[in-house]
């Protein structure tokens, strides 16, 4: 590279793919890719332990693979002593190193991170150039075409659209089977004694076992068990990982995706979001697999149809969903929640067996699946009327797959209500009696669903007609609501009392969070 002014390409930590679009068709002796890990992204908010851990360990290994593909590759450690510890300051100080011709970086996932890299053209001498993220089907202008004059934007719509534009488990224009959606054949409560094959969990090498020395020694305060760390790092560790998904799983995914067992952390779930979500693994190339599976007669078509609509229909909406939103998405409060986060979102600390479980499962293992997360955790938010920045804040910390732009629209948005309706058609609130058909967790709980009111119900019931009740200026003309209101108007008024008074005394004895699990300061 004597001589001649290269290229810098910032390559961030969810963008470890070697197609990135800013480094696809680059020479390899005029460009220098650029790696940091900078202090401003690991604690804007306090990320989970494992969270953290994942994302520089598979930095580096993705750092060396680069290097052994014959890249020059700039690794700024954490612990480097000129760190300046935010992107935009290690980009200045790689431009004095490498006086570049221009910089090339593919656009962050992130609104925030977006916005300071926007104001890269007036901060150095090159030029600047940013490439759309095309790992994605739908780009974040096709979405916005998508949306603009709609009325509403559902996500079911739009899946059909990408299905169609993708051709996965399409047939002469047609969807395989003669029907968009099997989500009605997934639902299936847990049958006693359900269990899973264990999925793949690599064993961390030297590489891994010094950043979970380093996140262990810089990040002893924030949320979460480090050990043990099983998470796939490399896209090898991934593959292998997706292989043992498809050849043990994928059948009894669709039936009991929405099933929860007390203990049975994964069950039949992928547990490959993680490997999306920092680039290891291609979406669409695992939806080719599911589809594969289908044609071969390993798996069922109810299965596979539910694992391609999580990935090409909901993972891509919620992206556009968010670019299409922000910035006023992340200020939305639209049913004006305003009780504090309990402590128990944090310690697990309560009688709740539901709730207990799924934040015992989120500390030890960054992971909960996206029922435990919707109907356990959300909607007791939901019902309990818990200020949306708080639970926002709460989901991107403790999760190793939450980066803001899936984050955020599945709490604001699909859990909380918080944006009015532009993404659900209805509040996704409901009483014990769903966690009490979908899960295991009733039988041994301290509360019991079938008590309705009193210190012995589950306080799920009470919240949720509190919930209603609060709100019905709001709901009652949804028409997906009305009959909800119908039923409670049928009660009598000593039995409605009740209900809320339960609610209020429990909501009265909720112990609010301490200040610092989520942020410093």
């Amino acid at each position: 590279m004597a001589g001649k002014k290269p290229v810098l390409v910032p390559v961030l930590g969810d963008q470890l793919t070697r197609t990135l679009a800013s480094l696809r068709g680059r020479a390899k002796d005029d460009t220098v890719i650029l790696m940091m890990e900078v202090w401003d992204e690991a604690t804007y908010v306090k990320h989970h332990k494992q969270k953290i851990a994942l994302i520089f360990s598979a930095m580096r290994h993705f750092a060396d693979d680069l290097r052994d593909a014959g890249w020059s590759v700039d690794y700024i450690t954490l612990t480097d002593p000129d760190n300046a510890h935010s992107f935009t300051g290690e980009v200045a100080r790689a431009a004095e190193r490498h006086d570049p011709r221009a910089i090339h970086i593919t656009e962050p996932g992130e609104w925030r991170v977006r916005q300071a890299v926007e104001e890269w053209p007036d901060k150095f001498a090159c030029d600047v150039e940013i490439f759309a993220d095309d790992r994605f089907i739908a780009s974040i202008a096709e979405f916005r075409d998508w949306a603009d004059g709609r009325k509403t934007l559902r996500m079911e719509n739009f899946y059909q659209e990408m299905r169609k534009k993708s051709g996965l488990l399409m047939v002469d224009g047609k969807p395989e089977g003669g029907k968009w959606n099997y989500d009605a054949e997934n639902r299936e409560p847990p049958k006693k004694g359900l269990s899973a094959p264990e999925r793949f969990k690599p064993e961390p090498d030297a590489i891994t076992r010094e950043v979970l020395e380093l996140v262990a020694e810089k990040f002893a305060d924030h949320f979460g068990e480090l050990e043990p760390f099983r998470w796939p790092v490399t896209r090898e560790e991934a593959e292998e990982a997706a292989d043992r998904f498809f050849a043990e799983r994928l059948a009894d995914f669709g039936t009991y995706q929405d099933a929860m067992v007390h203990g049975e952390d994964d069950l039949f779930h992928s547990m490959l979001s993680t490997s999306i979500n920092i680039g290891l693994l291609d979406p669409m190339e695992l939806c080719q697999r599911a589809q594969k599976a289908y044609h071969d007669g390993d798996a069922p078509l109810n299965a596979v149809e539910g694992f391609i609509r999580q990935i090409i229909g909901w993972r891509e909406y919620v992206r556009g969903f968010y670019w299409y939103h922000m910035p006023g998405l992340a200020r939305d409060n639209a049913m004006d929640a305003q009780r504090s986060l309990p402590e128990f979102y944090w310690t697990g600390e309560t009688d709740m067996r539901c709730i207990a479980d799924s934040v015992r499962s989120t500390r030890e293992n960054a992971h909960a699946h996206h029922i435990q997360r919707l109907m356990v955790l959300g909607n007791f938010a939901l019902i309990a009327g818990i200020h949306p920045r708080a639970v926002e804040d709460w989901f991107l910390v403790v999760y190793a797959d939450a980066f803001e732009w899936v984050e955020l629209p599945n709490v604001a948005a699909m859990a909380l209500y918080a944006d009015g309706g532009k993404l659900a058609s209805k509040p996704y609130a409901a009483s014990g009696n769903y966690i009490n058909k979908m899960s295991d967790y009733c039988k041994k709980c301290r509360y019991s669903p079938s008590v309705k009111t009193g210190e012995d119900a589950c306080p799920f019931g009470p919240l949720y007609w509190h919930f209603m009740e609060r709100h019905r200026d709001r709901l009652q003309s949804n028409h997906r609501i009305g009959r909800i209101y119908a039923n409670w108007d049928r009660m009598d008024a000593d039995k409605r009392r009740d209900y809320l008074d339960t609610a209020e005394t429990f909501l009265e004895g909720l112990t609010p969070a301490s200040e610092g699990w989520a942020r410093s300061g």
